[in-house]
């Protein structure tokens, strides 16, 4: 499945000591929660940078936001934006991850917020 296949890439890059990546945006792959399981595991580097992260109609559900509120939570995160528009998050997930992610300028879920 190439959406596992790009999510394995791309938590290699956020783990490397190089990367100095702001911005990335994987919309309409097909992640799914298994994708953004190990995309998560690279944002859980203290030295990931990313700013941006967009996963619009990625197939992401409750769990997938499981995944992303356990990185945010491990460290202080860079992120200002997350775009989860077009996924299946339900409310549970939306909850979780409001409640982790204070912080950020915008993101949008089921419903776009605007956190200032």
């Amino acid at each position: 499945m190439l959406g596992i296949a790009i999510s394995e890439v791309m938590a290699s890059a956020l783990w490397s000591n190089s990367s100095c990546l702001k911005e990335l945006d994987l919309s309409n792959n097909d992640l799914q929660d298994s994708g953004v399981k190990l995309l998560s595991a690279g944002l859980k580097n203290t030295r990931c940078t990313l700013e941006n992260l967009s996963l619009s109609f990625c197939r992401v559900t409750e769990k997938g936001c499981t995944y992303l509120a356990s990185a945010f939570m491990l460290h202080s995160s860079h992120l200002k934006e997350l775009d989860l528009s077009y996924n299946h998050p339900g409310d549970k997930g939306v909850k979780l991850l409001s409640s982790k992610l204070e912080k950020l300028k915008s993101w949008t879920g089921c419903v776009s917020q605007n956190l200032s």
